[in-house]
Parts: structure tokens; C-alpha cells; sequence
């Protein structure tokens, strides 16, 4: 299996390996979505994958670490995270404000994840259930993927406990407005002795965070010597460090949104703007702790200051002169390899645009 070690030669691989891959596999799951009977459900279904398919780009980036299975890992990650996409929409633009309606579709994620587990009724809870097959697909796409992965079953605890976690956030950040921080406070004492030292938000930021399972799921896929030793190293160098520094990034670019839609985000709870971007820090040195324990550690490296690269050059922190000013402050954390992603990435959305 050969892993990029060079920043050239990973974009490089990304642009001709995945990408064109990526692109194909949305086409397929757009047209699908398409023929979706309830409006409501193809809206959000479309919505999802025409707003976030940068998700799967990024996503499927783990692909590289599959070998020779990199087809059927891309395939793998773009149903799932096509899955989670299309869930989150569900849940924060759709109908519903019920909890148990949220932890049913959200069953979905840990049937994926769990080959030969049978077909269930996830829209039980929910008016909205014609969905022709759509989301039973997703599920069952994962599965055929991850059952041809020759050490899957080695990574398949750590994934669930994963997915555990991702679902009981987009439960508890999803119901009446007023429940929310209470629900999320609760759900953070629970596990709060197996974390660092964090707050509840940034704990949730954490548990918000689909790049483990990928990362997982694609060594499963190229190694099959791979270890419950490695598979728990694995995690632990992703959840809660890298994980969280992915989400928080994200809830910053998009603090304006989420405010004018009423949405929730982790960051407008620090006390001041100068004790978050502290915070990001934090959570890119003790991320970059943990990857230097993991196999690979360069690729691994790229993944974490890819992401500060990623984020920052949204359009959203382009568009504000202050926003831009303050961002310059985190992309520094990444030093110059973080800055050659970032201009690389700003190129390509360039010309993604035109």
C-alpha cells in the first residue's frame, strides 16, 4: 500500500484517485434521490448532496489509505457521508422536533456500519416516510462495502462506538430549542471521566465528526493485518482531538449562518473570541499528539493541517475583512504546509466557480 508522503503527491492522487470517483458516485446517488416520491424527502435528500458535497470530497481523501480497495472505500465513505448529510437535514431542516424520530433515522448510521444487519422501519416516527428505498440503499451500499474489507471486523466496534456517539448528538442538538443545551449538558456527564479536560460544547464537537469511522474503515479495508490494538490506537489519535478540531472549525465559518437560522453552534458559547481561537489551538497541538502515534503519521499530518487550509478558505471567511484578519491567526497554527493546502484549496474552488 503506498501513502502519499509529500504534500505535492497527496493532492496529486486526491485530484486523479478520488475526486473524479467522488463526482461520479454523488451523480449516481443525486439521480436516485431524484426519483424520491415524498417532496419533502427529495428536497432535503437533494438539498443535501447539492450543499455538502465538499463532506465527501473530503471524506473520501481516507480512500488513499485502502490500497487496492480504494474504489470500494470511496464507495463506502460517499454513502455514508451522502447518510449522515441527508439525516442532518432531516433533523435541522425538515418537520420534526422528535427526539425518538431522530434516534430512529439515526439507526441507519449503525446498521451501515454493521454488515448482514437487516432492513428497519427509520422513518417509524415521522409523517415523511416514502422514501422508495433511498435511505435503505445508503445502508445497504455501506454494508456490501464494508463486508468485502478484509479486516473490517477488527474496526467494527470502534466504529459503532463512533456512531453512538454521533447519533446521541444529533438527537439531543436537534430537539425544542429550549431542551437543547440541557439535553447536551446531561449527555456530556455521562462522559465526561473518558474525555480530557473540555466543556460540553467542545466535547459534542468531538462526537460531530464522521473522519474516524473513514479512517477506520479504509485501514480495514488495505490492511489485513490490522490489529483491535491499532483499531483502538486509531481512534484514539481521531476522537476527541482531531475530531473536534474538524467540527469546531466548521461551526466557526459558519457562526453568521447559524445565528441568523436560529441553528446551534459550539463556538458562540466561549466567553470571548480570543478564548476560541486559544481553544482551536489547543485542539490542533494535543491532535497533533495523537497522530504521531498512529501508522502513517505524515498522511495523518496532512489530514490536520489540510482542514485549517479547508475551512479558511471558505468564501464565508472571505467575504469579511475582521473574519479574514482573525482566521490568519489559526492558519498559522499550520505553518507553511497548511498554507501551500490553503492556496491549493482557494485555486481549486476558483475554479470549481467558474
Amino acid at each position: 500500500m503506498s501513502i502519499p508522503t509529500r504534500s505535492w503527491t497527496l493532492l496529486f492522487q486526491i485530484y486523479k484517485k478520488v475526486l473524479p470517483e467522488v463526482k461520479n458516485q454523488l451523480k449516481e446517488w443525486r439521480s436516485i434521490a431524484e426519483e424520491i416520491p415524498d417532496p419533502e424527502l427529495r428536497s432535503q435528500a437533494l438539498m443535501s448532496i447539492d450543499e455538502k458535497a465538499f463532506h465527501c470530497k473530503g471524506g473520501a481523501v481516507y480512500a488513499l489509505l485502502a490500497g487496492k480497495q480504494r474504489g470500494e472505500a470511496i464507495r463506502f465513505i460517499v454513502a455514508y457521508q451522502i447518510a449522515c448529510d441527508y439525516l442532518d437535514n432531516l433533523c435541522d431542516r425538515s418537520t420534526s422536533l422528535n427526539p425518538e424520530d431522530f434516534r430512529a433515522i439515526h439507526e441507519s448510521l449503525s446498521d451501515a456500519l454493521t454488515p448482514g444487519a437487516p432492513a428497519r422501519d427509520y422513518y417509524r416516527f415521522r409523517k415523511e416516510n416514502e422514501d422508495g428505498g433511498y435511505l435503505s440503499a445508503l445502508v445497504r451500499t455501506c454494508q456490501e462495502a464494508a463486508g468485502k474489507f478484509a479486516a473490517y471486523n477488527t474496526v467494527q466496534e470502534a466504529n459503532i462506538e463512533l456512531a453512538s456517539l454521533y447519533g446521541d448528538l444529533q438527537v439531543h442538538k436537534h430537539v425544542t430549542p429550549a431542551e437543547r443545551v440541557g439535553r447536551l449538558e446531561a449527555w456530556f456527564e455521562k462522559h465526561r471521566s473518558k474525555v480530557p479536560e473540555m466543556s460540553w460544547y467542545e466535547f459534542s464537537a468531538c462526537a460531530g465528526s464522521t473522519l474516524g469511522i473513514f479512517c477506520l474503515t479504509s485501514y480495514s479495508a488495505g490492511n489485513k493485518e490490522l490489529t483491535t490494538a491499532d483499531a483502538e490506537r486509531i481512534k484514539d489519535g481521531y476522537f476527541p482531538w482531531l475530531q473536534g478540531l474538524h467540527i469546531m472549525l466548521d461551526y466557526y465559518i459558519d457562526q453568521e449562518e447559524d445565528e441568523r437560522e436560529g441553528d446551534l453552534n459550539f463556538c458562540s458559547y466561549y466567553e470571548s473570541e480570543n478564548k476560541m481561537i486559544s481553544r482551536l489551538g489547543e485542539f490542533y497541538r494535543q491532535s497533533g499528539s495523537g497522530i504521531e502515534l498512529l501508522p502513517d503519521k505524515r498522511f495523518h499530518r496532512f489530514i490536520r493541517k489540510g482542514l485549517i487550509a479547508i475551512y479558511l478558505s471558505d468564501d464565508k471567511v472571505k467575504k469579511d475583512r475582521i473574519f479574514r484578519q482573525k482566521s490568519r491567526q489559526i492558519l498559522k497554527q499550520g505553518g507553511m504546509e497548511s498554507l501551500f493546502f490553503y492556496m491549493n484549496n482557494w485555486m481549486y474552488r476558483q475554479k470549481s466557480n467558474t
